[in-house]
């Protein structure tokens, strides 16, 4: 009986087959080094696989001669093999300039007169608890940045609390649609060469009886409450006509970080941005108001939601940032806010499913802290005010984010209301 090509079936099968690893790279390295085991992949060999490396400092002491020793944990090994190292011998600034500065942020808390020649255990453990609350949002930073599709960076920091990345949070670039909702496709696109000093029949924002929403540098130039229709990918015109924002994603490098007043992650601009300049997008899962008032629920027992009615013309969908969303899920309210919330359409012709962009408001110095009002109102007399000063009612977005319950309102503006609702 011949079972040659049975035995070369089940090989392939085995060489194609694959499953996930339930371990992080690090500990997986850590495996490998400690069983002496080589690995093309963990970059393992017999060259370094007894190699060194500092992956933080836990500890710190000093001799009574003034030497001073820090306690390693060595990268790839195990805690229990950390060793204490003068200082003389680890080349590693940029870890000793962290743990420093950790340590003085600890000693200020605790009123200390110095640096003492020896540290506490309670010093000791924050102090451990914070080199690996760095490594993990250094982990979360880098897979934002495989997951994102954008050109704008996302950097990670927490300088407040042993917080670490928000748990059951995915990140995702664009709309995920729930169950029995359809989106359709644009039908049609424009024939223009220059949509913005030569447009076609209106380009297409006039195929929908508007005009066109931007300005040659793509800065937003029509009244808050007004839809914006870019060009899509049937349109004659290529990638990089003017009339093309939002489609090309967030440009900016931004930075969720830690607040200082209980406010959670915000998300601050690490570049200008000019005023009516387009950030990103509030992005989730789409779902049906049905459902979005059975998630409502019980998102009140945790004192917060992140449901997001889209109701241009009629209050049929919601979008749900709660655990699928992009960096706007991380963004602050304010009663004073940098940025405003714009319908947009692109690919899809459905009015009732518009892609919601925010834009600035005035120019954003590098360093502050991006926000939107959660429930804006606006001057309807004022039609032709340039102040982008206006409100998610005629935005087609009256109450959202939706919360129903009485919170509280920290943004810390003159202007603040006390209470987001």
């Amino acid at each position: 009986m011949y079972f040659g090509g049975y035995a070369e079936n089940m090989a392939q099968i085995l060489q194609d087959c694959c499953v996930p690893c339930k371990i992080t790279l690090d500990e997986l390295e850590t495996l490998c080094r400690g069983e002496r085991l080589y690995c093309q992949e963990l970059s393992v060999n017999r060259a370094n696989v007894n190699d060194y490396e500092v992956e933080f400092l836990c500890d710190y002491k000093r001799t009574r001669e003034g030497e001073e020793f820090y306690f390693v944990k060595w990268k790839g090994f195990p805690e229990s093999v950390n060793t204490w190292e003068p200082k003389r011998n680890l080349k590693c600034p940029k870890l000793m300039k962290l743990f420093h500065l950790d340590l003085d942020q600890i000693l200020k808390r605790q009123k200390g007169r110095g640096l003492p020649k020896r540290l506490d255990k309670e010093t000791v453990l924050i102090l451990i608890q914070k080199a690996k609350l760095r490594q993990s949002l250094h982990q979360w930073e880098i897979h934002l940045n495989k997951t994102r599709n954008h050109p704008g960076r996302i950097f990670v920091i927490n300088e407040v609390d042993l917080d670490g990345p928000p748990k059951h949070f995915t990140y995702i670039n664009n709309y995920k649609v729930g169950p029995g909702i359809v989106i359709n496709e644009m039908a049609v696109g424009c024939e223009c060469t220059d949509c913005v000093n030569e447009p076609v029949n209106g380009c297409c924002p006039g195929a929908s009886l508007h005009r066109m929403a931007y300005n040659d540098k793509g800065q937003v130039r029509i009244r808050p409450g007004q839809p914006i229709y870019e060009c899509n990918s049937r349109c004659n015109c290529g990638p990089d006509c003017a009339n093309r924002v939002v489609q090309k994603g967030i440009q900016f490098d931004l930075c969720i970080f830690k607040t200082e007043n209980g406010r959670g992650w915000g998300v601050r601009t690490l570049q200008h941005i000019k005023k009516n300049t387009f950030v990103m997008e509030y992005v989730g899962e789409i779902i049906t108001t049905d459902e979005a008032e059975k998630r409502g629920h019980f998102y009140d027992c945790q004192g917060s939601t992140y449901l997001f009615d889209l109701d241009y013309v009629e209050d049929v969908y919601t979008v749900d940032a709660a655990h699928l969303g992009n960096i706007s899920h991380f963004v602050n309210h304010s009663c004073n806010p940098n940025l405003q919330v714009f319908n947009v359409f692109i690919d899809n012709i459905d009015e009732r499913l518009p892609r919601i962009a925010l834009f600035s408001t005035r120019a954003i110095r590098a360093g502050e802290e991006l926000t939107f009002d959660y429930k804006m109102q606006i001057d309807p007399v004022d039609t032709e005010s340039t102040k982008m000063d206006s409100s998610f009612s005629l935005a087609g977005l009256p109450t959202s984010p939706k919360k129903r319950i009485r919170v509280e309102c920290r943004c810390g503006s003159e202007s603040c209301r006390k209470y987001l609702f």
